[in-house]
């Protein structure tokens, strides 16, 4: 094998190991999978329709402009400006190959080696894995309990070398909410210290309201400070079209874009066109989708409100459920394989998301139906 440069020592994706756990299992029972949060239904009609015309059009599979469908760009810009106190303009949209892309991008533009990035835990762990990579120091405030950073804390780990602070609301794991409040607050701390804030607003559809998230686009000046980025995969069904968003000051997007670049060129236009078929004529079933989602959350906190077996649910929201394992004797890991073997029941290892074992497992719950959820609560009560 070649000699490995940044990547040694660095963990494989957590999805790939629950898979891989999953290759070598012989099931007693149906599996109840919770490993991914990915969506399990398909996407809207008008989605589909559009991505079979653009497949058959003779510019169809070429590339287009660095930053994006103009379109795209126009109609995202716009949403968030209908939903969202203040104004976005199409020019501070960036259209990447995915949210994960939109992120390493601009922590890429924002940071050199050396340099370090304040990260909410628990921490999404491709953030992580990423900044490790590239070198930049990462400090981690809050703890895996996945309440709001204590903002006095965050403030004492801002140093000369400090260039932006990492939310993610809703979380992944945990689904905890930032309230607007929260948000402000922690924008300020950035403005006072000229760094900025990263918001990874990936399943902002799925906050349980139409109240909006933040107000940070109402605040003066608000692209110095602060670049969110957005996903298209959740609210329209579409992962594996990979098309995500950075929004924030043109000049520093067109910094990032000299990374998309050199990875990817553009964002494949065929899931441009999805997600822009989607954010035109599928806000109806958006809607819908995430009130279902909505509903199965509550059952599932409703479910797991016993503790069963010990496991204890602390804290839940779009896609997940962030539990704590009874067993303070055993690696997380070990309970993660004891389910599978024993209970055929398929999660993801708190120590993928935290820099130590803090007894926490991630449960992506929006793939089970009812009947499920009240399966998987007989299975960890056993």
């Amino acid at each position: 094998m070649p000699h490995v440069g940044r990547t040694d020592g660095l963990i494989h994706s957590p999805i790939g190991a629950a898979f891989a756990l999953l290759s070598a299992h012989e099931p007693r029972r149906p599996l109840l999978n919770l490993s991914q949060a990915a969506p399990s239904f398909a996407p809207p009609a008008v989605v589909a329709d559009r991505v079979a015309e653009v497949a058959h059009a003779p510019d169809g599979a070429r590339y287009v402009p660095q930053e994006g469908l103009p379109e795209l760009r126009s109609a995202l810009a716009d949403e968030l400006t209908l939903l969202y106190p203040g104004t976005v303009d199409h020019e501070q949209v960036l259209i990447t190959a995915g949210c994960n892309q939109a992120f390493c991008v601009v922590a890429s533009a924002l940071t050199s080696p050396g340099d370090n990035i304040i990260i909410a835990l628990p921490f999404y762990f491709n953030h992580d894995m990423w900044l490790q990579v590239e070198g930049v120091e990462r400090r981690y405030v809050g703890g895996a309990d996945a309440g709001a950073p204590d903002i006095e804390l965050l403030a004492q780990s801002i140093d000369e070398r400090t260039r932006a602070v990492v939310l993610v609301s809703p979380g992944n794991p945990s689904g905890a909410i930032l309230s607007p409040d929260e948000l402000a607050a922690y924008f300020e701390l950035c403005v006072t210290h000229d760094i900025t804030l990263v918001l990874d607003e990936t399943y902002r559809s799925y906050r349980g309201t139409d109240e909006p998230a933040h107000a940070l686009y109402d605040q003066p000046n608000w692209a110095d400070h602060l670049v969110t980025l957005h996903s298209f995969s959740k609210d329209l069904a579409i992962p594996g079209y990979r098309v995500g968003a950075a929004v924030g000051d043109p000049a520093f997007l067109a910094e990032a874009m000299k990374l998309v670049d050199c990875v990817a060129i553009c964002a494949p236009r065929i899931g441009q066109e999805a997600a822009l078929a989607g954010l035109r004529h599928a806000t109806e079933w958006r809607g819908e989708q995430a009130a279902r989602i909505g509903a199965r959350q509550r059952h599932f906190e409703a479910a797991m409100s016993g503790n069963p077996g010990g496991y204890e649910l602390v804290s839940s929201g779009a896609y997940f459920g962030w539990v704590r394992h009874p067993f303070s004797d055993r690696a997380t890991l070990d309970v993660v394989a004891d389910l599978l073997h024993t209970r055929d029941v398929l999660v993801i290892p708190g120590t993928a998301f935290t820099p130590s074992d803090e007894r926490m497992l991630r449960f992506s719950f929006a793939n089970l139906d009812e009947a499920e959820i009240d399966e998987l609560v007989l299975r960890l009560a056993e």
